[in-house]
């Protein structure tokens, strides 16, 4: 049986409620991070467009290579739809070869470096799927641990975050991702973020 379907212990939904869905002030940055999907695509460009619009970023870079079900990226289908939307095309970055997180920013870092520099990014937003949630900053600073870093999630569930447990399939996909942090983190994939006491800012 798929360990993702079990029912999670009190204990869990508290940690995950407290520890894993972080929610971050959130203030005008240098850079915003678009995680690629292919759930939920529309509710990403949505948050990335309304950023826009209500001027929390200068820069973007749009991450995420061709996946099964697509002969596009997820780069192409999320900046295509960015800048239909009016998003400038020209402060859009595209990096569309990554097949997973780690990928999204390993491969990412340079193409950020030589169109912008990296020591001149000094925050980032990270927008991406509720149930990845904190694992989007963390594997961000186990690559450049330098710069601020604000965690922005969306999701088509109409579940209330705070309530992930209480529909199978958000919970099943909550768990999942749960699941990996301890063993990436053990493994070097990602580290810890936020700092301990930062959250108390």
């Amino acid at each position: 049986m798929d360990r993702n379907w079990r029912s999670p212990t009190e204990a869990e939904i508290a940690a995950i409620n407290a520890r894993h869905l972080i929610e971050t002030p959130l203030r005008p940055a240098d850079l915003l991070f678009v995680f690629g999907t292919r759930e939920d695509v529309e509710e990403r460009v949505d948050q990335a467009c309304k950023l826009w619009r209500d001027g929390y970023f200068r820069w973007t870079i749009v991450s995420g290579g061709v996946t099964p079900g697509s002969d596009l990226s997820e780069c192409e289908v999320i900046a295509g739809a960015m800048i239909g939307r009016g998003v400038p095309a020209d402060i859009i970055l595209r990096e569309d070869r990554a097949t997973n997180t780690g990928e999204n920013v390993i491969f990412s870092l340079p193409i950020i470096d030589a169109a912008l520099g990296l020591a001149n990014i000094r925050s980032v937003i990270c927008l991406g799927n509720t149930w990845t949630a904190r694992r989007y900053p963390m594997t961000l600073h186990r690559h450049w641990p330098e710069v601020e870093k604000m965690l922005v999630m969306v999701d088509s569930f109409e579940t209330p975050r705070a309530l992930w447990h209480t529909d199978a399939e958000f919970s099943r996909r909550m768990l999942h991702e749960w699941d990996k942090i301890e063993p990436y983190k053990a493994k070097g994939f990602i580290a810890e973020w936020p700092a301990s006491g930062a959250g108390d800012r």
